[in-house]
């Protein structure tokens, strides 16, 4: 019989997708049941209505929860600048940790975290949820087979509206502030697609060059466009823009050039998913993605992640791969900040 876990869900009244993180864990069949702990009280009520009696219990101490209910795996989504003690807590708890993003200002305030994870031989996984979507999967075993060849360079962009940066119950959130976020854009939605540039090529960023700024002028202290020029660990060139820059709705893409022919992903539209090989089957072709789109998004992620705690199995993201993810951001805001290029910790 599957082997079923208990999960503490930690977060507050400025939680980042706490309604979707509610539904996955409603949805995943190795969550027994759900305890929460939130100090503010803002999340008691939806969860009752998503997770009806898979919810066993509400408190607004954390610690207390997690000292009384040991769970297996605490689900963590606080502002950043919070994160860190609770992700701490979590793991002081004998817990496997899924964190929402970015969970931390600095890559330095992550990375004991990791040693401690791995020390206490837990997962703590970053919520980078774009990397079980099929097109996603599809795109790592095409590269990961050879069909395009060695790989040349890469060209990515995730251009979000700037039209949420003119209202200002927007500009109060905490990830549309420095203090509280860590950074703009990029931290918030372009780590996502540098975290799946090295996810389907199988390796790591190494250096880095950019450039930050508030191109549209509204009244925040952080980057709604983010540019730099990336050296990943096999040779390859890439370049990636980040930024809030339509009225509404997103652009996205990431290309990927080879000795035998390429690969273009944009996740967002019907079909996500083309490439072109002169090799093997279909050669000189280009090639259309046929599967399904579904499952994506945080539903499928946190079931995943609920699995390998469960099981002790490989996590959706690995401990390292969180660590990763944000290094590159970190590492860019400081090449930017700086005027020089950086190497990435790793």
């Amino acid at each position: 019989m599957p082997k079923k876990i208990k999960v503490a869900l930690l977060t507050h009244a400025g939680g980042a997708h706490v309604a979707a993180y509610l539904n996955g864990l409603a949805a995943a069949d190795a969550c027994s049941e759900v305890v929460l702990a939130d100090p503010d009280g803002r999340w008691n009520e939806p969860a009752k209505k998503v997770l009806g009696d898979k919810l066993t219990r509400t408190s607004r101490d954390h610690r207390q929860l997690l000292a009384e209910e040991k769970p297996a795996m605490a689900l963590v989504t606080y502002e950043a600048k919070l994160a860190p003690p609770v992700l701490n807590d979590a793991l002081e708890a004998e817990c496997h940790v899924f964190a929402e993003k970015p969970g931390c200002l600095s890559a330095a305030d992550f990375e004991p975290l990791v040693k401690k994870a791995d020390s206490k031989h837990r997962h703590l996984m970053l919520a980078l949820a774009n990397r079980l979507n099929p097109e996603i999967v599809a795109a790592k075993k095409i590269i990961g087979s050879g069909q395009i060849g060695k790989l040349y360079g890469l060209e990515m962009h995730l251009i979000a509206d700037q039209t949420r940066l003119t209202n200002a119950s927007y500009r109060k959130q905490w990830y549309a502030q420095k203090s509280r976020a860590g950074g703009g854009h990029l931290i918030w939605l372009g780590i996502h697609w540098l975290d799946l540039a090295m996810y389907v090529t199988d390796t790591n960023i190494e250096s880095a060059a950019g450039f930050t700024t508030n191109i549209g002028g509204q009244p925040i202290d952080v980057e709604d466009s983010a540019t730099a020029a990336l050296k990943f660990d096999n040779g390859m060139l890439g370049t990636v823009t980040s930024g809030y820059y339509l009225d509404r709705g997103y652009h996205s893409h990431i290309k990927i050039w080879g000795s035998h022919g390429w690969l273009h992903l944009e996740s967002m539209k019907d079909e996500p998913l083309h490439w072109y090989s002169r090799k093997g089957e279909g050669a000189g072709q280009i090639q259309t993605f046929k599967g399904s789109k579904s499952p994506r998004g945080y539903t499928p992620f946190v079931s995943r992640a609920v699995k390998a705690c469960a099981e002790m199995t490989d996590p959706p993201i690995s401990s390292a791969h969180s660590l990763r993810a944000l290094q590159t951001v970190f590492g860019i805001y400081s090449a930017a900040e700086s005027g020089k290029t950086v190497e990435i910790d790793g």
